[in-house]
């Protein structure tokens, strides 16, 4: 029996009024499971009205009374991690041990959210003048929506609302229509912890849903993680609208492996970030650059690797990864492999034939391998977000480093070396957001940013961290002058106002 989603407004479940709905399928059999409402102007606008409504109290709530929710929200969250996992697992595909991982990196941010009290702390300066003080301050700036995307459905919502919300504004998530359940899940967690209606709001959609959320003027700020092309497109329209906006990219994510590197080490850490998550993820090393002579070691090593991942439904506690989202999807993934070769690739692996027994209508694919890649072939060129990595040569590491460079994008970056001056160079001129020395996915942790350079950001901060709390307050300076009780009165004077 196909299952209904609907939206998630004003502190309970909202059925679904357009008539318009999407369909949700088991990436493992193929098969439709559930249908998603997708929203009309109409339900946006309702969406954002009750998080308009709702702040104007949270808006001005403490600091106590917000903490005191995070935390119990969190306990809620670690207690249904199981849960969420396997509503990511039923969705998106991925294996139940990548699922929980995703979890524990959105815990992250709510731990950061749990101590807002500190980071909210503003600046005093005092008789900068005569009985005068100057103190900074930082409040929320309202309704803000987050605009998320498929890969990570849990973690990714929760790089953007516990601090929203931690700083006093309400929330519009517009979740990936293609997995929406785990949001459901935790706007219920949300309300079980006590979150006031309203602060907290889930609309399904599609483009209608957006384009509506970007020109709403009661909307105040935009957060999107997604493709370049929509990023740009977010970025531009929002930003036309008055809103402030921080919009993620694609990728094209490189690793850099130097002649003296482990190349155990560094074989073992480009299969697990190339395909991990079945390389749908912005962080997955999607090329490979080998400097010098060790490029045939290399690609032999990652091949063997490769070859014992077992692939099969996320459920099975021995898979190791799962089916891509959908079957469009993993036919795109699949043409860059056939392509390859024409346009100049070794195809060392081809997993395009792949299929799982007894799943015969899963969206499979398997691992796929492409050595002595060019620059301008479109396995390279593109962002294929499936399990696809190609390896490219060169000769020195100033070559190596000009790929990098040339590359529109750029999110994260690695380089794998026993050289401490050659990483120290390479953190210092490699033109990517995130650098990994001998960690192949530099994700930062919650109380540092994520984010990249170059295409892959478009807005001025970056996600979560320091940028999250500033991207999600706005600064205001008051200047105060109390009189003293014996002063006379002072009277007029035009002249600028002098601090000595």
């Amino acid at each position: 029996m196909t299952k209904t989603v609907n939206h998630w407004i004003g502190g309970k479940t909202v059925e679904g009024a357009s008539g318009n709905w999407g369909p949700v399928t088991d990436p493992a059999t193929g098969a439709v499971t559930t249908q998603v409402a997708l929203a009309s102007v109409d339900e946006v606008d309702a969406a954002v009205a009750a998080a308009k409504a709702a702040y104007e109290t949270w808006g001005t709530s403490s600091l106590a009374q917000r903490t005191t929710i995070l935390f119990r929200f969190r306990a809620l969250l670690d207690a249904n991690r199981d849960a969420i996992a396997e509503l990511i697992t039923a969705e998106h595909g991925k294996v139940h041990s990548d699922a929980l991982g995703e979890v524990a990196r959105g815990l992250e941010i709510v731990d950061l959210a749990c101590g807002i009290t500190t980071q909210l702390k503003g600046e005093l300066s005092t008789q900068v003048s005569n009985r005068v003080d100057v103190a900074s301050i930082r409040q929320p700036v309202g309704v803000v929506a987050g605009i998320t995307p498929f890969n990570f459905p849990a973690m990714v919502p929760m790089w953007m609302f516990p601090l929203a919300i931690a700083c006093g504004n309400t929330f519009v998530l517009k979740p990936s229509e293609k997995d929406p359940s785990p949001s459901l899940k935790i706007a219920e967690l949300l309300a079980e912890a006590g979150l006031p209606d309203g602060v907290f709001n889930v609309l399904h959609g599609d483009k209608v849903a957006v384009d509506r959320l970007l020109e709403h003027p009661d909307v105040s700020a935009i957060s999107f993680v997604g493709s370049t092309p929509i990023a740009r497109h977010i970025h531009t329209t929002a930003s036309a609208n008055g809103k402030r906006v921080q919009a993620l990219g694609g990728a094209k994510n490189h690793m850099l492996v130097l002649p003296d590197a482990d190349l155990d080490a560094a074989a073992d850490a480009a299969v697990s970030a190339a395909y991990g998550s079945a390389g749908e993820r912005c962080m997955a090393i999607s090329a490979v650059v080998a400097v010098g002579a060790i490029g045939d070691e290399l690609v032999d090593k990652i091949r063997e690797r490769a070859e014992k991942i077992k692939i099969g439904p996320g459920n099975d506690p021995t898979s190791e990864m799962g089916p891509l989202i959908t079957k469009a999807h993993r036919d795109k993934v699949a043409s860059y492999v056939h392509g390859a070769a024409d346009q100049g690739a070794d195809v060392v692996l081809d997993g395009t034939g792949y299929t799982v027994d007894g799943f015969e209508d899963g969206h499979w694919i398997g691992l796929s391998l492409l050595d002595k890649v060019a620059t301008d072939s479109d396995a390279y060129r593109d962002e294929i977000f499936g399990p696809v990595l190609c390896v490219l040569r060169a000769e020195t590491y100033e070559e190596g480093l000009a790929v990098i460079n040339s590359s529109p994008f750029g999110n994260g970056t690695a380089i794998f070396t026993r050289d401490g001056g050659a990483a120290r160079r390479f953190q210092l001129e490699v033109e990517a957001g995130m650098v990994g020395v001998n960690v192949p996915i530099p994700v930062p942790v919650g109380y540092h940013s994520f984010g990249g350079w170059k295409d892959s950001l478009f807005g001025d901060l970056h996600i979560y961290g320091n940028d999250g709390v500033q991207f999600y307050t706005r600064g205001k300076v008051v200047t105060t002058r109390w009189p003293d009780p014996s002063e006379g009165h002072i009277g007029v004077d035009l002249g600028f106002p002098r601090n000595h």
